[in-house]
């Protein structure tokens, strides 16, 4: 239980801040493109994910490693759910006013107003922002060298004082487009948070109802 409540605590915290190349002139404007192209093309997509959190060694004890993965889904603007299946099962909804996380072993959810939590944060990259410019709003967007086959670019909040420091957003070109791989998050505190997506399906068809919540009868409802 303790393992859980602590994986319940990254996620509020995530949404409450949420083989190496050469670098010239043309892939730093190939790294902000994809970006770009995939932010204003990639209207709907799902994907399996698998996150690896890891903590900095504290008082002499080792870094701690997490790891948990699921299914994610997105619908632009501001819509979006995450299922985690393992280790634990709990459900993460955007329903664009609200942002559900619902922990079925506790029968407990927190609901908490989107546009308080979702400035800033790695959602807003994913599935907020509508097109480059918008997104610039809220981070500093540079180019970093290709990487393992991917374009990375680093995005770097303008508002500082939250928990999250930065996070690099790696693509992969296509023919037609982008596709989004992987996600890798450090905040404040030295945590670093490794989204890796695979199985990617862009316009996917998804049904309105899967970015919509109740919560269950009889289940405790914080609003904090």
């Amino acid at each position: 239980m303790q393992m859980k409540t602590m994986y319940r605590r990254l996620w509020i915290a995530f949404f409450t801040t949420i083989a190496v190349g050469s670098a010239g002139a043309q892939s730093n404007a190939d790294g902000l493109q994809l970006l770009g192209d995939f932010i204003r093309t990639v209207q709907t997509g799902r994907a399996q994910f698998t996150q690896t959190v890891t903590s900095p060694a504290r008082d002499g004890q080792i870094a701690r490693t997490r790891v948990s993965s699921g299914v994610f889904e997105f619908s632009r603007p501001n819509r979006f759910r995450f299922n985690y299946t393992k280790p634990y099962v709990q459900t993460l909804v955007a329903d664009g006013q609200t942002l559900w996380l619902y922990d079925p072993d506790l029968n407990q959810v927190t609901a908490r107003k989107l546009s308080q939590v979702l400035q800033g944060t790695p959602a807003a990259v994913i599935a907020s922002a509508v097109d480059l410019r918008g997104l610039q709003a809220d981070f500093d967007l540079s180019v970093q060298a290709p990487s393992g086959g991917l374009q990375w670019v680093l995005a770097t909040p303008r508002n500082r004082d939250g928990q999250l420091q930065s996070i690099r957003v790696g693509l992969r070109a296509l023919p037609k487009g982008a596709e989004l791989v992987s996600l890798d998050i450090a905040d404040a505190l030295g945590q670093r948070s490794l989204i890796e997506f695979s199985r990617f399906e862009a316009q996917a068809v998804i049904a309105a109802s899967q970015f919509q919540f109740t919560p269950p009868a009889g289940a405790d409802v914080l609003r904090p």
